[in-house]
Formats: C-alpha cells, structure tokens, sequence
C-alpha cells in the first residue's frame, strides 16, 4: 500500500519532537521537580495529533486501544490499529460529504466507540469538533447551535428531532435510520483510506467547550491542534498513566474533562481506555474497576462521594487514584486509603486549560491541598510566583504554556478580561505555603467577607462533611445588614443521620472547630444538591433557594429542582 493511500499517518519531526517530551516526563514521573525543571513543550507551526500521534503509534499495535462494558456486564475492544482504519474511513466520508476544514461538528453522541472514532475523524480532516452530553434539553440544542457557529451535526438516532432547526449541511444519524439523515454505517460500505489535503496549522481552531454553567451562561471555549492534544502532557503527567496501562475515567461526553482522561491523557501514554456505556451506578463501579484490572481511575469528588458505602465491597488492584473538579474531602480520601490502600491524589484545572496544579506520583498527599505546580506551567498567586501567597491564580503566559485556551470564541470582552497584561486569569483563588504547595479557597465570587473576615465555602464545607451525619454540604452567602453577608450551609444528610435537632447539632459541630469569626449563621437539610452534568455544585441555585427561605426555620427542605446529580 503506497504512502498516500494509507490509512495511517507518516512519522515526522513532530512526531519525534512530541515523543521525546512525553517520555521526558514517563521517566521522571516519581521525580516532580526534576520534571519541571527539565520539561519544555515540543513547538510547532503545524501539527495533526492524529495522524501525527495517534495513527502513527496504532500502525501494526493490537494493543486494546478502547475497551466498553455495557451494563449487562459484555464487554467489547477495539485495538490501536482498528481504531486508526475506522476513524480513517469517517474522516473519509466525512470529507465525501462535504465536511471541510475549520467547519463546526455537533457531536453529540454517549459512551460508545462511534465518539472516539468521530472526534479522531475530525481531528483528522481539521473541523473542529464540538462534543455535548446526550441530555440536551432543546434550548441548549438551539443554543449550542447557533452560538457554536455549528455547520454540521453527528448525533445518536433517538436525539435527531432536537436539531430540527439545525442549519443546513452533514447531518449523520448514529444507530437507526433517520429521514433525511446521513446513515453513519455508510461510512464502512466500503471503508475508504483518508488523505488529508494538507498539513494541520498548530494555532487552528480544533475543539469548542461550552462550560458548565454553575453561575451563569455557559461560556464557548475555544482551543487548538496543540493546547488540548500537546497541551495535555500535563495531564497526563498528573494522571500518571504509562504506556499499557488501563486507564477509567468517570465524565460523561460532552465534558472537557473527558477529553482530559478519556480521550488525550491515555493514548498519548498508549494506554487503554475503559469506558462504562451508559454510565455505572456506584455499587457496580467498584466491582468493575477489580473485574477489568484497571490500573488508573480518575473521577470528581461527586463520584467519590458516591462511592462511599461500597469501598470494602471490593479492592481494586489500582495504582493510581485521581480526583478532579473540586477538592476532595481529606476525611473520604482517608476512608479510600483504609479500605483500598491508595492515596487519593488530587489535581485542578479548568475547561479553559490543561491540568496546571496536582498531586503528581512522586509527591506525598496532603489533605485539603491541590498539589505543586505541574511541568509545563508558571502560576502566580496573588501576583507572584513563589513563597508564601493568598490571592487569585492566574497563568503566567510569558513562556507561553500550550494548554490555556485561545480565548470565549463568542465573547470577546470577557476573553479580555481573562487572557490580560500576559496572564490567564482563572478566577479562582488559592493559598500557596513556602513549599510551593498550593490549595483552593473558592471560586472570586463565592470567596465572600462576613464582618469584615474573609470566608472560604470550600474550608466550611469541609468541616461540615467531617461529621458522620453528613453526606454533602455547600456554604453560600446571604446577605446581611450589619455584617454585610453571612454563611448558611446546606447539607444533605447521610444515610444512618438522624435528621431531628441535626441543624444545631451541625451547628454546634462547626463552632467547635473554626474561629468564631467564620461560624455559620444556619444550616439547612435538603434531599440533594443540584449538581451540572459534570458534577460541579451549582452555588447559584443552591445560593438563591437558601436566600429565599433565609427567614425561615432551618429544617428538612428539600430544593425542588431537577439538575443532574
């Protein structure tokens, strides 16, 4: 088979140049100093990751490149190599049917492999793809469309009749047969070699995020051929997934953070992607990550939580354990330790950028703390880069770090107000000891001053979740004449909790370990906390609820809304 008709692409340069800074960090992987010091992102003016990466390193491998379990238990695997024909042949047909480069793709499809062979086709051809969850409500159909500038559409059957209004061009079904939808098996009757039309600009457009939208409208994420594919070696040096190993990542499609772990952080380590279709209740989790021998397990704090009663049900032969999206409880990760023998190992970062800060394999946990610094990047807190500091973090952009995003592809305004005077500015804020050792307080809005104190939800729900009665908390403020705002929390009660007196008992709790300057005014009792899809808390809702009912007796509520737990 010539060059140009292969289905798999030419080791170049580049190839060799992003080789050689993942395996600088494959070996100093227990060595985080070493690590930062010694790393240097590969530069490049063109790079295609999955021709130049992916293609080349699945040529010949049989190594299992995506294995699914259904929930019947069956489980299927596609190697390296497979997965390089099959994207091949979409990109192909993709291509016949008029899908170009820098075209917006609509992907919106669940935890089966027709994703992962779709988002390496555009990859491929150069669109840019936009993935979403399945759950789609139709305003957010319209919205993703329209704001996203999307010109094609890829979409599980059952979903068609949300894009209705979609603009014209591709439209592909995937599963039954749709009128007036493109059938996505066609694209394998027969399957056709792709050949680009030419090289891929690093600095092109390659995938869009919509963000999850805890305080207000989702923002549109924007990041290229090298910030996510090259940009996320941090991740995986944070992840610690090496070559062969089993990688389970719990985020649904459509979030950044399965790109992070499901997609980019295990083949670029050439490792194997485990996938639960259809999602895994907590119970059956624990049970699958002994059964599939999985090695590496990343998840957020909300999948953690849930996990909790099942942990002694069985012991995984994990190595690494990661938690992502919000600081992990140190009395849960404590409770992991006990019944698996593994530290739980927590990590930050944000749909607008790759993993900047973690608990890497080489470093000792240190509960309620993020971690160090990762390769790759220079972060300031309060405006510095080293010692002791309190304030927002923000990327220093001078050595320009591959992974932070070109900016709000629809806003350009808030863009200016992030990416500004050479920094990206996170809008979180954090502390940073002597060590270098950094750990969050909160997002800027949520960090609030009650009588004059500044008051950290995240170092007051800690408290909260340390007592046996509870399962989850989150700490708002409410407005106050005297003090300006005042905490409340709400918690949700775990299951052997009594629920009578279990506000003053809580009460009580939290007096007894925090200054008396950071007390709560109240504590309120609800069935759930409302929740996006990818798991974060959504405070605006939980802060609005909790305002409305502030006058009122503190007691079993619950928040009547229906947002994804």
């Amino acid at each position: 088979m010539s060059a140009a008709s292969s289905p798999f692409g030419r080791p170049t340069r580049r190839t060799e140049e992003f080789r050689a800074a993942r395996d600088l960090l494959l070996s100093t992987r227990l060595d985080h100093d070493g690590a930062c010091r010694a790393f240097r992102w590969p530069r490049f003016s063109s790079f295609n990751w999955a021709l130049e990466w992916f293609d080349v390193v699945a040529e010949g491998s049989e190594r299992t490149a995506l294995e699914l379990v259904a929930p019947d238990g069956t489980v299927s695997a596609i190697s390296y190599q497979e997965m390089a024909h099959r994207s091949a042949a979409v990109a192909s047909w993709l291509a016949g049917r008029g899908v170009r480069r820098g075209d917006r793709v609509l992907v919106v499809l669940g935890t089966q492999q027709e994703l992962w062979e779709s988002l390496l086709a555009c990859l491929k051809l150069g669109a840019v793809v936009i993935p979403s969850y399945t759950d789609l409500t139709p305003a957010e159909a319209r919205d993703r469309t329209q704001r996203g500038g999307v010109r094609h559409v890829v979409c599980r059957s059952d979903l068609v009749a949300l894009f209705r209004d979609a603009p014209g061009g591709v439209r592909v079904a995937v599963g039954a047969g749709m009128p007036g939808w493109a059938d996505y098996g066609e694209a394998f009757r027969p399957a056709r070699p792709f050949v680009p039309d030419g090289p891929t600009p690093a600095q092109d457009l390659a995938f869009c995020y919509f963000t999850s939208g805890t305080t207000s409208l989702p923002k549109l994420v924007g990041h290229t051929h090298a910030s996510y594919p090259v940009g996320h070696l941090s991740s995986m040096y944070w992840n610690g997934v090496l070559p062969g190993d089993r990688h389970l990542t719990v985020s649904a499609p459509g979030w950044a953070k399965h790109s992070w772990s499901g997609f980019f952080v295990p083949w670029n380590a050439e490792a194997t992607v485990v996938a639960c279709a259809d999602g895994c209740s907590p119970d059956r989790l624990t049970s699958l990550l002994a059964e599939r021998r999985v090695t590496s397990f990343c998840a957020p704090p909300s999948t953690w939580y849930a996990l909790r009663p099942f942990l002694r049900a069985a012991r995984p032969a994990l190595r690494e354990a990661t938690s992502a999206g919000e600081p992990l409880d140190p009395c849960l990760a404590r409770e992991v330790y006990d019944a698996w023998g593994l530290r739980v190992r927590d990590g930050y970062g944000q749909t607008e950028t790759t993993a900047l800060i973690g608990t890497t394999p080489g470093l000792t946990p240190r509960p309620g703390w993020l971690g160090k610094v990762l390769p790759g990047y220079d972060v300031l807190v309060d405006g510095r880069a080293d010692g002791p500091a309190e304030g927002e973090v923000h990327v220093d952009l001078a050595r320009e770090p591959l992974g932070v995003m070109l900016g709000y592809l629809d806003d350009p305004s808030r863009t200016g107000a992030v990416l500004t005077s050479g920094r990206y500015r996170t809008g979180d804020v954090g502390v940073r000891d002597e060590s270098g050792w950094v750990r969050l307080v909160g997002r800027r809005d949520d960090v609030f001053k009650s009588f004059g104190h500044r008051i950290s939800p995240y170092e007051l729900e800690a408290v909260l979740r340390a007592h046996p009665e509870v399962l989850e908390a989150a700490v708002v403020a409410v407005p106050h004449a005297l003090g300006g705002a005042v905490p409340h929390a709400v918690v949700v009660p775990s299951a052997n909790a009594q629920e009578a007196d279990l506000p003053s008992r809580l009460l009580v709790h939290v007096d007894e370990r925090v200054a008396p300057s950071l007390r709560l005014h109240a504590v309120h009792v609800a069935d759930r906390l409302p929740r996006t899809a990818s798991g974060k808390i959504r405070r605006s809702a939980v802060g609005e609820w909790v305002r409305a009912t502030a006058g009122g007796a503190t007691g079993h509520r619950s928040l009547g809304v229906s947002d994804p737990c």
